[in-house]
This record gives structure tokens, C-alpha cells and sequence, in this order.
């Protein structure tokens, strides 16, 4: 047995085996990225879609995936991708790509406008080693590295990370216990811990799914900016916030669209508290 020091979980993985995320196995009594350099989508898209509001806007960036997530969010988009029944079979099919390939590939498409490399679709922080390798080539040639996360990871991978990225939109998916426990599989406790030591390392800005019934209160939105309020980026400025709405998506298929009139009423109100709110699949 070998204990994985990734997230909450701290899986006891037996050799050979997978942890819960899928993403990571023990080999010789040692934990290791079972998917690293495993890539099961990659696109330049624009920066804005990470979502980045307030880093260089108007730009792009080459998005890229892999498989594993140690969340079961029951309303998942990428759930094929993320969810590790899918673990073994992208192990199989997906395509290796080293940290010096990927790196060329991102410096290929300067001409289309990209500026860097962004670790997105499935969780990266689950497979961190293959992000801080790439991360660091991509530096020495002066693109940017973005994460797209959940934040369930120990402050030790955010160590391990923060050196070499620039910039991290992060999922703060609600702001209760219950919410994270219940619905999530997640650890409020330890996303918030991520966050705060995030913003002091590089730009962040925060992405808020309200699902209706589960996070939509106007007392939950309250509590929620006004935390984050209390957060500055390295250059001074607020941390923005990207409130987005919910569709019926993998195993949430029992209720209904977020109402738009809710997703603008919950950015009203996390304007009381931030001076950038931004509102998302509306």
C-alpha cells in the first residue's frame, strides 16, 4: 500500500490499482500520475472560456485534458472524461504526449494568437507532476500556464505548482459543508484553504455553477462574495467572480435550467461585495 498526498482523500492505493480519482496508481510502493502525458482533448479557445475575464483578454490558449477527478459532481459536462470508470480505458486509447511535445505544440500556434497552456477538462492538480514539467518548459520560452481546478488538493501540490503558473480559474462550487459533502464528494475546508494561498501566488479568479435548489440562495451568494472579498490578486486587484448557470447534465437530469432571472439576482447581489461579478451560460 501506498498513501497518495494529492487531496482530503489520501488514498491507500495497492500496487497496481488505482486511487479514487483515477488518475493516479502506486508502482513499486510508490504513488505515481497514472495519466501522465495521457491526453484526451486538446483546443485553442479563447481565454475568456476558461473562464478568464481580466487575463489578457482577448487572446487564446491551447486548452488540454486528460482524464480522472477525485470530485463526483453529479452534473458533470465532462464526466466521460472525468469520472474514473473512464480511467482504463483512456489509458488504453489516449495519446501520449511528453512535456517537450506539448510545449511545442503551444509555441505552433503563436501565429493563431495563443498565448500559453491551459490544464483544463478533467481535474489537472490529480495528475500535477505532467503540469509542473510542462509548466516549467513553457516558462523557459515565455508562455503562460493556466489551471482550470477544483481546488481539492493539498497546499504542498500548490508549492509544488505556483513557481511556474501564471494564472488559475478555480471552482468554488458553493460555500456549505453539506453542498460539498452531499452532492460533491469534496471538502469545502480544503478549497477554501487552496484559494487563499492561491491568490497570493498568481492571478485567480473564482467560478460559481448555481445549481437550483442546492446553492441558490441569496444569503449563500452573501456569505460567499464576501469571503472572497476579502482576497486581492498579486497586482492589487479583487479576485473576479463567475457566476454560471446550471443545465441538466450526466446524473442531474431531475430539474430544470438555472432561471437566467436567478443567475443575474445572485451577481447583483455578489456585486454588494466584488467589483467584478461576471455571469455565465446565460
Amino acid at each position: 500500500m501506498a498513501r497518495c498526498h494529492v487531496c482530503f482523500r489520501h488514498c491507500e492505493i495497492k500496487e497496481g490499482t488505482l486511487g479514487f480519482c483515477g488518475g493516479r496508481t502506486a508502482e513499486n510502493g510508490v504513488v505515481k500520475p497514472f495519466n501522465y502525458g495521457k491526453i484526451t482533448s486538446l483546443a485553442l479557445d479563447p481565454i475568456e472560456k476558461k473562464p478568464l475575464a481580466r487575463f489578457f483578454p482577448g487572446s487564446r490558449i491551447l486548452s488540454v485534458g486528460s482524464f480522472g477527478c477525485n470530485l463526483r459532481c453529479p452534473f458533470c459536462q465532462n464526466h466521460d472524461i472525468s469520472w474514473s470508470e473512464a480511467a482504463e480505458q483512456y489509458a488504453k486509447t489516449a495519446e501520449t504526449v511528453s512535456p517537450r511535445e506539448l510545449t511545442e505544440i503551444a509555441l505552433k500556434t503563436r501565429d493563431r494568437g495563443n498565448i500559453g497552456i491551459a490544464f483544463t477538462y478533467n481535474e489537472p492538480l490529480i495528475g500535477y507532476e505532467y503540469v509542473r514539467d510542462t509548466a516549467m518548459l513553457a516558462q523557459k520560452e515565455n508562455l503562460k500556464t493556466v489551471l482550470v481546478t477544483n481546488g481539492t488538493a493539498e497546499i504542498s501540490v500548490l508549492d509544488e505548482l505556483s513557481p511556474y503558473i501564471d494564472a488559475m480559474n478555480i471552482d468554488l462550487k458553493g460555500f456549505t459543508d453539506d453542498y460539498y459533502r452531499r452532492v460533491l464528494g469534496g471538502d469545502l475546508g480544503q478549497v477554501t484553504a487552496f484559494i487563499e494561498e492561491a491568490v497570493k501566488r498568481c492571478h485567480v479568479e473564482l467560478t460559481t455553477l448555481i445549481v437550483p435548489g442546492e446553492n441558490d440562495s441569496e444569503e449563500e451568494m452573501r456569505e460567499l462574495s464576501s469571503w472572497v472579498s476579502q482576497f486581492r490578486n498579486p497586482d492589487g486587484g479583487s479576485v473576479p467572480l463567475h457566476i454560471s448557470r446550471f443545465f441538466p447534465r450526466f446524473h442531474m437530469t431531475d430539474r430544470a435550467a438555472t432561471d437566467v432571472g436567478r443567475v443575474y439576482r445572485l451577481a447583483e447581489i455578489a456585486r454588494e461585495n466584488l467589483p467584478y461579478v461576471y455571469t455565465g451560460n446565460c
